[in-house]
């Protein structure tokens, strides 16, 4: 059993009922290795940035409050995952990629080389021209004709 239950307020907003009855709202999930640890540490925050909750690791929660974190965190992270490079319009920056997401196939703009920053061994950030990042989750698992585009700009 949990020792909180996060939920909708009336104005859509998340709310942590911990188990003494205490209320806080709004409230905001946020990882804290949210690329080498997603399943790992989420503190729950007020609106002041103040830590209300930390969750130690999401598979300690019940699956209902496992899915309920998930879905605020869901709702503030935006760190789409590159799959596949179909094509880049040069191989001079500025250029246009066109990828494949885990949210589907897109296009941006890299202004530069060094809007591509390597994490780890295989684990790299890119930033478009309008300052959304995308991540490739592993460099070696991608397929060839998308590491031959890659290695082009690292």
């Amino acid at each position: 059993m949990n020792a909180f239950d996060l939920q909708r307020d009336a104005y859509g907003r998340w709310t942590l009922v911990l188990a003494d009855g205490t209320r806080h709202a709004p409230v905001t999930a946020i990882r804290a290795y949210p690329i080498t640890d997603p399943e790992g540490g989420v503190a729950l925050m007020d609106a002041e940035g103040h830590e209300l909750l930390w969750i130690d690791h999401m598979a300690q929660l019940a699956p209902t409050a496992r899915n309920q974190v998930l879905q605020a965190l869901t709702e503030r992270e935006f760190l789409p995952v590159i799959e596949k490079l179909e094509g880049v319009s040069s191989f001079a920056t500025p250029s246009t990629w066109t990828v494949v997401t885990n949210r589907g196939t897109t296009q941006f703009l890299l202004k530069g080389e060094e809007d591509i920053r390597r994490l780890t061994g295989t684990v790299l950030l890119i930033n478009d021209a309008d300052g959304v990042q995308y991540m490739i989750r592993d460099l070696a698992a991608m397929d060839k004709h998308s590491r031959k585009l890659l290695d082009r700009f690292l």
